[in-house]
């Protein structure tokens, strides 16, 4: 089995000097595997030379949501002070399986392709208020998962979650940039936190629509194919067309009262994850305690981590108008 010895240096400002020996070997079958940290160095080495002199390409840890902590490539270009974070456990992965390393970094380098930004960001526009009143936007996340994060941030309680703002920097096919709201900003903008959820939450309504379709439809639209006699036909899945942080679609103005008329019944509502809602017919779903050891046991197995809304399984009254 073929070998390749790379040698990863690392050098400071402070001249420090620290060398990481690895051997990564292009079959893995009956190999040693490396592990995520080793793959990140031998990443980056190769994504450096395969890169214009002007790009300096640094390993970046980020806290993301429910306090998980991801490791990336951060491409820092001259001129250009934001920057793109290329977050690397999905491509480590697909090392696992078996992917050559060269094609990896192919696709590495395609991706900051397509999502660096040719221009300067005008940070100062996000001092004043009014230059990002259109762009500030709300969505949902879990309370105790983030309660350090939500010691600076101003939110709404929702039962165990929390609405959060967050301003909307870029948004196209290939990702989303946003920067969260917090305490600070507000000090900063000089506004109260009512204006905050007022702006955010009539600029998330009218921008990301809420939309429920039934689940086979949704399955359907996923793997490109007509999904024939489903058995969670009487499933639906609440959203926005982006199916991005959709699941705070529950609550927008009316949207409960509308998918009670929708199913004419009451309904069970599943935190799939901070992207979307599931929605259960009270004439079709298991017991709550049942649907919440399901939902605890997909979470565990089957959500990534920072995109775990809940473990719980809520209720909705349609004559009451009332969510429990």
């Amino acid at each position: 089995m073929k070998t390749h010895n790379i040698l990863f240096i690392q050098i400071n400002d402070a001249i420090r000097i620290r060398f990481t020996m690895m051997i990564i070997e292009d079959g893995l079958q009956g190999g040693k595997m490396i592990t995520y940290c080793q793959f990140i160095a031998a990443v980056k080495q190769k994504v450096e030379s395969n890169i214009n002199r002007n790009v300096r390409v640094e390993v970046h840890i980020t806290l993301k949501n429910n306090g998980k902590e991801r490791r990336g490539l951060v491409f820092i270009e001259e001129g250009i002070n934001i920057s793109p974070t290329i977050y690397l456990e999905e491509f480590y992965q697909n090392f696992r399986e078996g992917k050559a390393l060269d094609e990896i970094i192919k696709d590495i380098l395609e991706v900051y392709a397509n999502s660096k930004f040719s221009k300067k960001w005008e940070t100062e526009k996000l001092r004043v208020f009014e230059n990002v009143r259109h762009n500030v936007l709300c969505k949902m996340i879990n309370r105790e998962k983030n309660r350090e994060f939500l010691k600076e941030t101003p939110y709404i309680p929702f039962f165990d979650l929390a609405i959060v703002c967050y301003v909307l920097i870029e948004l196209n096919e290939h990702g989303i940039a946003t920067m969260p709201v917090k305490k600070a900003q507000l000090e900063m903008w000089g506004i109260k936190e009512n204006e905050l959820f007022q702006v955010a939450k009539r600029n998330v309504q009218k921008q990301f629509p809420a939309e429920l379709r039934q689940m086979k439809d949704v399955i359907a639209e996923m793997i490109g194919m007509e999904v024939q006699d489903a058995e969670d036909d009487f499933m639906y899945v609440l959203s926005n067309e982006m199916r991005s942080f959709g699941a705070v679609c529950i609550t927008y103005d009316g949207v409960p009262e509308l998918v009670g008329i929708e199913l004419e019944e009451n309904y069970y509502i599943i935190p799939s994850s901070v992207h979307e809602m599931i929605i259960v017919p009270e004439s079709k779903a298991p017991s709550r305690e049942e649907m919440e050891r399901m939902v605890t046991e997909i979470n565990e197995t089957q959500v990534e981590e920072e995109e775990v809304l809940s473990n719980r399984v809520y209720f909705y009254d349609i004559r009451a108008k009332k969510m429990s």
